[in-house]
């Protein structure tokens, strides 16, 4: 821990190069909300911590064309006061919403968010439903996938070493389209979630559902990308019937633990009432667009 450095490289390569150097020893600070604490709790003890605040496109805001681009270490603070992002995606800002004080959402990242890799990140299930891409960079070049396939367990992503996420990109929405995340937890302050869904609806001129992604955090070891919820709603009105569906796909999909903050069994079955009133807003949205 003596020899702990910490950089602050401006560029993508030297930053490639200082965490691939440090192998599986290296550790990247975007906010450092979560670092920071795990450092002083002597929970990591890294050769390296590399801030990346300061590489270009990290701490970005941009449109084109409809599809939405932020740096991987814009503060939560700052992309949820940005008016054209908060209202194309009010769902990913409900997630972003929910990380921590207003104080702590000053420094948080999503970047930081997802790749501290908990199973009840809230912004990760909101992603995941908006069909967020990762933009990677690292010693193979760059490279982009799903929010996804990024947590592969509490604690792990699946970011070779000296790979890091620069930024997200978001799709151009389609017409009649709505996003929602809720949470259920024990505090309706600053806790941690014991269930989460996030829930992307797109719908036609009829009121049909046409696309619909749904997503669950804290139900599993990693979040989840639930295709037999989304299955259930497309083709409908997203009516009472296709909502029961979607439900019951959700707790289906489900593989919780049992801890302080709920039972196994509590979780499978809110996961289906929490998912089902995320779809019921992201529906309302979607009417509104």
């Amino acid at each position: 821990m003596d020899d702990m450095r910490y950089e602050a490289p401006d560029s993508q390569d030297s930053a490639i190069s200082m965490l691939a150097e440090a192998g599986g020893s290296g550790k990247v600070l975007a906010g450092g909300t979560d670092v920071l604490v795990q450092l002083h709790a002597e929970l990591i003890e890294p050769d390296v911590i590399v801030d990346i605040k300061s590489i270009p496109g990290t701490q970005d805001i941009s449109e084109t064309d409809g599809s939405y681009t932020f740096g991987a270490a814009v503060p939560g603070m700052v992309l949820m006061g940005h008016e054209g992002f908060s209202s194309t995606w009010p769902g990913v800002i409900d997630g972003v919403a929910l990380i921590g004080s207003i104080q702590v959402k000053g420094r948080a990242s999503v970047g930081g968010n997802l790749c501290n890799a908990s199973p009840a990140a809230d912004s990760v299930p909101a992603m995941i439903a908006a069909g967020a891409i990762c933009n990677i960079v690292g010693p193979g070049g760059s490279r982009e996938a799903p929010v996804e396939d990024i947590v592969t367990g509490p604690g792990k992503t699946s970011l070779a070493d000296g790979e890091f996420i620069l930024s997200f990109t978001l799709p151009a929405r389609p017409p009649h389209s709505g996003d929602a995340y809720l949470r259920l937890t024990p505090r309706t302050e600053m806790d941690i979630a014991v269930v989460g869904s996030g829930v992307n609806i797109t719908l036609d001129d009829d009121g049909t559902c046409t696309a619909a992604r749904v997503a669950l955090g804290a139900v599993a070891p990693t979040p989840l990308l639930v295709a037999d919820a989304a299955d259930a709603l497309i083709g409908s009105k997203v009516d009472e019937t296709a909502l029961a569906k979607m439900g019951d796909a959700c707790s289906a999909a489900c593989n919780p633990i049992s801890d302080k903050r709920g039972t196994k069994d509590y979780r499978i079955k809110t996961a289906s009432v929490i998912a089902q009133r995320a779809a019921e807003i992201a529906l309302e949205r979607a009417r509104e667009n």
